[in-house]
Order: C-alpha cells, then structure tokens, then sequence
C-alpha cells in the first residue's frame, strides 16, 4: 500500500497554506500506511543552513547542544526543538562541518535531512500522530512532500520511515518495492555513498542524489531511475528548487495529478486533491507508466 503525496505551489499567496494543504493531503490516506508517516516541507531561503535532527532521548540530547555546537563551530547556532526532532540553524558554507559536529556531541542523534531550505519530520504513527506532534499544519513553504508507510522491506522505525533525504535539500518518498536494491546499494557504497537502514527506499534516494552530484538535473536523474532501478515504483522528489514525479513502466502503483495556475499536486488517489483550493478547475490526469514529470522554480 502506502501513501504518498506532494505540492508544488506556483502562487506566492498559498505559501503561508503550505503546511496545512500538504497535511490534510496525506491525512486524507493514513488508511494506505498506518505503520508511520513524514512530511517535507521546503521553505524560503535565508542567511542560514538547516540541519534537521531526531532522538529518541530528546530531553538529553537537545539541551544544551546549542552553545556546545556554537562554540565547536566558532559561530552562532540557534536550536529550534519541536518534540523529538530540533531544527538546527549554522551559517552557510558551514553545513558538513556541523553535520560532524553534531554526531561527536551527540552520537545518539540521527540527521533527518539537511540544506539551505529542507525541514524534515517524520516519526512511527499515523499521519495525525506525526502532524500535531510536531506542528506541520501552521509551516510555510515553496512545495512539499509527504508519506504515510504500510512496511515492505525493512523494520517499522523512525528512521525507516519516509522521506529519505541523501543530498542536500534532496528527499524522496516510494510507492512500491525494488527489487536490486541491495546490487544497487553496493554500487553506490563503492561511490562513496553512505547509508543508515536496509530500506529499499533509501537506495533509490541515494541513486537521484549521486546521479544528481555528477551533473544530471532532476529529469535526467529521474529519467535513470527507469534504467537501472528494477521492480514497482512511483516516486515523488523534492530538490531546492524542484518538484518531480517518475512511475516504472508498469506502473501498477495507483496516482494521479493537478495542474492549475496556481499549483502542481500530486496523491496516490484522487481523495487526497479533493479538497485543494481550484481543484474543480484543475487539468486531471494519471501520470503515464515510464514518463517523467518535473517542475522548477
């Protein structure tokens, strides 16, 4: 099963929206996944990067973390906690080296994703559960990705949960199985990519970031996917700028998209739309098997 869902705002004025549209989206299927759930949301860039961070001992390892991180960075840091996952801001250009930092202060903490405009939440539990939790309704943002998970291929944990995020301001959420992943993750291993879970999901992640990193825009690294991933996909992507959907040739993952001049949505089923300001006057349709859709700020 699972649930995927995205929104690609072209109209400024829907931005303050963003959050709360997204989220009644992938509320709108917590049926297809009640395992877990995890939303993307991109904002609008600033004077700092954004580190997100998970823990199970949140408590603990949040405080405190800001000066201690501050001063192993010569720089100011500001921590944002919101339950078990804090938002940790550090000046631009200084991204990887917090990225370290913040694994031998705390190494208990998992980094969700990471970027000049990525925000990143994603926990067990129904996709309700996640949203009050952490507060997604009341976000602003350029576009955003969400999932809700009927488990597959790997264990039922946060860190199995979706979006996976491999590049910066790079994540992907998965409808489907593939099924050489572990040939491909051995590949990407050999590059020089790094992984956390067994998740098939988070292979393919890896594959658009790496394909990404070497030149390609999201098109042409979406385009890749459809050549040297094997098994059941639709893929929904989200990078800084951009916003993308790719299904495998057979396509026997349901979908469907919007279109107006105000928005691009997409959801696994019509039911997630339905409620989405102009949908009455939305151009409609079902992504084709192997075509690959993708829009750019």
């Amino acid at each position: 099963m699972c649930g995927i869902v995205g929104l690609f705002l072209k109209d400024k004025s829907l931005e303050p929206q963003l959050g709360a549209l997204l989220c009644e989206m992938l509320v709108s299927l917590s049926d297809r996944g009640p395992d877990s759930a995890g939303i993307a949301i991109y904002g609008s860039g600033g004077q700092q990067s954004k580190i997100t961070i998970q823990s199970a001992k949140p408590e603990g390892d949040f405080t405190g973390l800001a000066k201690e991180l501050g001063e192993k960075l010569g720089d100011k840091v500001c921590v944002i906690v919101k339950s078990t996952h804090a938002v940790i801001e550090v000046p631009i250009g200084k991204l990887d080296e917090a990225r370290e930092a913040i694994l031998s202060l705390r190494p208990g903490v998992r980094i969700m994703g990471a970027g000049e405009v990525i925000e990143i939440y994603k926990e067990v539990g129904l996709p309700k559960q996640v949203v009050d939790r952490f507060g997604l309704t009341g976000m602003a943002g350029t576009h955003g990705i969400g999932h809700t998970r009927m488990a597959t291929e790997s264990a039922v944990t946060t860190l199995g949960a979706h979006p996976f995020s491999t590049g910066p301001d790079e994540c992907l959420v998965h409808n489907g199985s593939l099924s050489n992943h572990n040939n491909v993750r051995r590949e990407l291993i050999r590059e020089g990519m790094k992984f956390e879970t067994e998740n098939d999901t988070e292979v393919a992640a890896a594959f658009i970031s790496h394909r990404m990193a070497q030149g390609a825009d999201l098109g042409e690294a979406l385009e890749s996917t459809l050549t040297d991933l094997d098994g059941f996909f639709t893929f929904v992507v989200g990078t800084k700028n951009g916003f993308g959907v790719v299904r495998d040739p057979i396509a026997c993952k349901p979908a469907v998209m919007a279109e107006t001049d105000r928005y691009v949505a997409f959801g696994s089923e019509y039911r997630a739309l339905a409620k989405l300001p102009g949908i009455e006057d939305a151009r409609i349709w079902e992504p084709e098997p192997a075509k690959v859709y993708f829009w750019e700020h």
